[in-house]
Order: C-alpha cells, then structure tokens, then sequence
C-alpha cells in the first residue's frame, strides 16, 4: 500500500516539474509582412518539432533557453534562442529572410574591327559632304529655286511623284539617292544594335552598300522598308567579313 502511495506521488512530482519547466510555445512566422505556412519550427534541445499552418502559426513545446530552428526553402535558416520573456509573452513573431538569388555570371568578349579607308573612298565621301552641304545652304527669301520649303523629304517626294504619275506619260522624276533613303529610313540605333555597327562604320557601310547595283532596287516604286532592311542585313554581314580578313 506505501509502495503504491510513493509511486502516485512521484508520477505526481514528474508531472509538475515537467509543466514546470516546459511549457507550449504559441507564434508566427512572416517574411515581409507575409505569414508563412509549412515552416518547420524545430527545438534543438528536445529534439521536436512542428509545422506551422495556412496562417503562419505553430505551437511547440520549449523551455527557457532552448534553441528553435526556422526552416522552409528559399529562405534563410533562422534561429533564436528563448527568454523567459517569449515564454510569458507566448506569441512570439519570427521573422525569416528570404534567400537572394544569385546572378549567373556573365562573360563579355572584346571584338576589335578595324577599317582601313582608300584614297578613293576618301575622295567620294567629300563629293558627298559638299553635295549635302550645298543642299542645306540657306535659301534666299523672294527667290524660287524650285525646291519644297519646310520639311518633305527626297524619299517622300520620289515615292509621291510616283504614285502621281503611274499609268500617265513617263515623266523625269528626280532620282534618290540610296544613302539618303537609307539614312532617313532608319536611325542610327538600327545600324548600331540591329547590325551591330560602330558609329564610326555607319558612313563607310553606306558606302559600302551603294557601290552594290542591287541597291538601286530599293530606290523603285515597288520597294519598302523591309526590302531594305534585309538589303542592309545581308551587306552588314559582307561588311563584317571583309574587316575581318583585312
């Protein structure tokens, strides 16, 4: 009967000094201001563990001291390490990190071009800068020198003459030239990121592309801007190599 009494009494003892010492720990865990759910809240110490809900919430057994561990993929390992201060508060927020993601690593090679310009070359671009030159000079007020004041282009006028004239008595239509279609069809962004072309190329690649007699096929009637831009492709490409073995 004793050995009986002392027993109760023990499991008594144990029981109280258990609760006394452990108690259940309530809280959440968020990651900018999100709660988060499946985390797995772990005590190191007695080596248990919980996972918390749909809203971010856990219960887990813990003592003053005891080390928590905060776990979930794409995040930041997280550990604290409870007060007696958590354990009377008994809601305790956790705020975990998310992971940064790496950046791949990114490998630029330098391509050096060079371009060697010919007398001949040297002697066409001035003919061109003097032609343009002229074409831009001031025009007298009161005089008619038979051209359009204020702004439409050659390529323009060119494309509406002949449109005028189709299907009547062939007249003379003043011609373009291929380097100023290709100039004011496309900015200089299309010849540097599009054809991959310095700034300095621009020039000599029109050039270039004019010595070539299909480019008078872009200057016809039936022509568009995308016969010319795969006209400029296919010679960017010639251009490239003919660098390259020079």
């Amino acid at each position: 009967m004793k050995l009986k009494l002392l027993l109760i009494l023990f499991a008594c003892t144990s029981q109280l000094i258990y609760s006394q010492t452990h108690k259940l720990l309530r809280g959440k865990v968020m990651s900018d201001n999100f709660l988060l759910q499946n985390v797995d809240v772990i005590n190191k110490d007695t080596q248990t563990g919980t996972r918390t809900n749909e809203k971010g919430e856990f219960i887990l057994s813990a003592n003053v001291n005891d080390s928590i561990l905060f776990y979930v993929k794409d995040y930041t390992l997280k550990g604290i390490k409870l007060s007696l201060e958590d354990l009377q508060t008994n809601n305790i927020i956790v705020r975990i990190d998310k992971t940064p993601e790496e950046l791949k690593e990114v490998i630029i090679h330098r391509v050096d071009i060079g371009w060697k310009f010919d007398e001949k070359l040297e002697r066409q671009k001035r003919k061109e800068a003097e032609v343009l030159k002229k074409s831009n000079a001031l025009k007298v007020q009161g005089v008619n020198n038979g051209t359009i004041e204020n702004g439409m282009d050659f390529v323009e006028i060119g494309r509406k003459l002949g449109r005028l004239f189709k299907g009547k008595d062939k007249k003379e239509i003043p011609e373009i030239e291929f380097k100023e279609l290709a100039t004011t069809s496309f900015d200089e962004k299309f010849y540097t990121e599009t054809l991959k072309l310095k700034k300095e190329e621009i020039e000599p690649f029109l050039t270039f592309c004019n010595f070539d007699p299909e480019s008078k096929n872009t200057l016809s009637e039936n022509s568009n801007d995308l016969m010319l831009m795969d006209f400029l492709y296919k010679k960017s490409i010639e251009f490239k190599k003919i660098n390259t073995s020079e």
